[in-house]
């Protein structure tokens, strides 16, 4: 029987609708509308296309969205200027610097230097560490998508064996936190696969979710999925002219039990998740 296809875009559209309430409720209360600022550094088209679909959703959520242009030659200080003068811009709430940036500027340095109140895509060190104390001032974009699906469909995760197939910053290690947190949507055993991981494909038969975010295509084949498994993909990757994911969807779709697609599974999500964090940026700067 095939999989129950879990519809990331639909569930993005209902959750960017209660932001949409929510923002209008504080914007009467406090006459503040909340404004997410992303700073695009060069001509790589994926970013360029992202940060568009990032405009286009804070506009239907009621948000305002201001773009910095930079032209690729920019310098590392010149960046770290701009970021110390958005830090400093009562007007804005969330701060996005969208990656990956040049290769003559350290993301790292720059990812830091966003102060912890306007970090809402939670890369700071302050806010990584709430995220593993259990107690986040935002939720990981990402990997908080994936988790809201979980609970959109009823996926019980309380002593399931969640697999998390990726080590990074960005989806791998923060998933894996917030699935083994005490609490609803998580309560789970996680286990992180990587590169350097022994019998990999062992490890994953054995789980009763998958969180495929390795970054290569197709890499999950149906031979390495437990029947009536529920498969996450978080990748995305080009074969020509077509988007697919970590996971070799057909095959995979006829043994698992519920699976995203990609697109249209958690790329919406992860949306949705920036647009919920900038709201909350916006109500804790006013106490």
């Amino acid at each position: 029987m095939p999989a129950t296809l879990i519809d990331g875009k639909a569930t993005a559209a209902r959750m960017t609708a209660e932001i949409a309430d929510d923002a209008a409720a504080f914007q009467r209360t406090t006459g503040i509308v909340p404004q997410l600022v992303a700073v695009l550094v060069g001509d790589d088209p994926a970013s360029a296309v992202y940060v568009r679909n990032k405009q286009r959703a804070c506009e239907k959520a009621g948000l305002k969205s201001t773009l910095h242009r930079l032209p690729t030659e920019t310098t590392e200080i010149q960046l770290l200027d701009l970021v110390e003068q958005l830090n400093g811009d009562p007007a804005v709430h969330g701060i996005l610097v969208q990656l990956p940036l040049p290769k003559h500027i350290r993301e790292q340095v720059i990812l830091d230097a966003v102060i912890a109140s306007k970090d809402v895509d939670c890369f700071h060190p302050e806010n990584v560490g709430l995220l593993v104390q259990g107690r986040p001032r935002f939720l990981p974009c990402t990997p908080a998508g994936c988790q809201r699906l979980l609970a959109e469909y009823k996926i019980e995760t309380a002593g399931a064996h969640a697999v998390v197939l990726g080590r990074s910053e960005i989806v791998g290690k923060p998933m894996a936190m917030l699935l083994v947190q005490r609490g609803a949507v998580a309560d789970a055993t996680v286990t992180i696969c990587h590169s350097r991981t022994r019998d990999l494909a062992s490890i994953v038969r054995q789980a009763d979710i998958i969180v495929a975010a390795i970054g290569k295509a197709r890499f999950v084949t149906a031979d390495m999925v437990k029947p009536g498994a529920v498969v996450l993909d978080v990748g995305i990757n080009r074969e020509g002219d077509k988007l697919v994911g970590d996971v070799d969807f057909e095959p995979v779709s006829q043994v698992a039990s519920a699976i995203t697609p990609v697109p249209g599974g958690v790329g919406p999500m992860t949306i949705a998740t920036l647009l919920r964090n900038t709201l909350t940026a916006a109500q804790l700067s006013v106490g």
